[in-house]
């Protein structure tokens, strides 16, 4: 059960990945991507076309695509999301989802239908021992790090500068800030800029990790939206939290029977709706 455990925590690890841009994106601006998982996948496809162009590396395909990642999520926000944006959160939902429709089936005129991956070298084969005969994978480990990494800089970033209080300000009472002089439009968009940081990094590393599909988007849209109000929407720990549940969780039920897995990560997302509706960390104002 240990390593079941530990298992478990690895996965929950790429799940907080595929999360963290989906909660930062509620919690600044109150808007559900529904193209999260698409873009996941967008930017898998985007790193295993980039890497033959930097020599196979894994790492030069990142340096080359987060700030390409950056530039489109601050062209997105600025030019149609912002226009969505009010008291009516259905204007974004559709937006959102056309964009979805859009992706999957560009994506599959594209590259076709088959499953690729990204060639992680001698990481995907490499592991470390914890003692005895438990040993963990140094990809899988590497991204929880690199996820405990993303949240606890996302924290910071909130807590302790002047541009997190600004999404801050933003989230809580739009008008009052801009009679403060924040530009909402640009602070929106800067927040959804970072959010496709975060989702290229997701791409990047579901891509090494596994395998990457036209399909897959709505998958992974569901394992980042439970992992989002397990935590409790807005809250990046909490974001974090929610994702190793889910992981332990499925791990838990992969060990009863392949089968179950994701099956028992749906039930502990609904028990938690029944015990605690906003989650388990919600965010809360100030």
């Amino acid at each position: 059960m240990t390593e079941t455990i530990i298992q478990g925590l690895l996965l929950g690890g790429l799940y907080c990945l595929f999360s963290l841009g989906l909660s930062l994106m509620f919690g600044v601006m109150r808007l559900t991507n529904i193209a999260q998982g698409d873009l996941i996948v967008v930017g898998g496809f985007a790193a295993i076309s980039v890497a033959p162009l930097v020599g196979g590396h894994f790492v030069m395909a990142g340096v080359v695509l987060l700030p390409v990642a950056f530039a489109v999520g601050y062209a997105l926000q600025r030019t149609v999301l912002n226009r969505t944006l009010g008291k009516d959160p259905l204007p974004s939902l559709v937006v959102t989802f056309g964009l979805s429709i859009v992706i999957q089936n560009a994506l599959l005129e594209i590259y076709s239908a088959d499953p690729r991956s990204l060639d992680a070298g001698e990481l995907a084969t490499g592991s470390l021992n914890l003692g005895g005969d438990i040993y963990v994978g140094t990809l899988p480990l590497l991204i929880l790090v690199a996820a405990l990494a993303c949240t606890a800089g996302l924290q910071l970033l909130f807590s302790t500068t002047s541009l997190g209080r600004a999404f801050r300000a933003v989230s809580d009472d739009r008008e009052a800030a801009e009679l403060m002089g924040l530009n909402s439009a640009k602070v929106y968009s800067v927040a959804t800029a970072l959010a496709f940081v975060l989702i290229a990094l997701a791409g990047l590393f579901q891509g090494l990790r596994t395998t990457v599909s036209p399909a897959d988007g709505p998958l992974l849209l569901l394992f980042a939206f439970e992992s989002v109000i397990i935590g409790g929407m807005g809250s990046f720990w909490g974001t974090f939290v929610g994702a190793l549940v889910l992981g332990v969780s499925q791990q838990v039920g992969f060990k009863f029977d392949p089968g179950w897995g994701v099956w028992f990560g749906h039930l502990v997302f609904l028990a938690v709706l029944l015990v605690r509706p906003n989650g388990l960390f919600p965010k809360t104002k100030g």
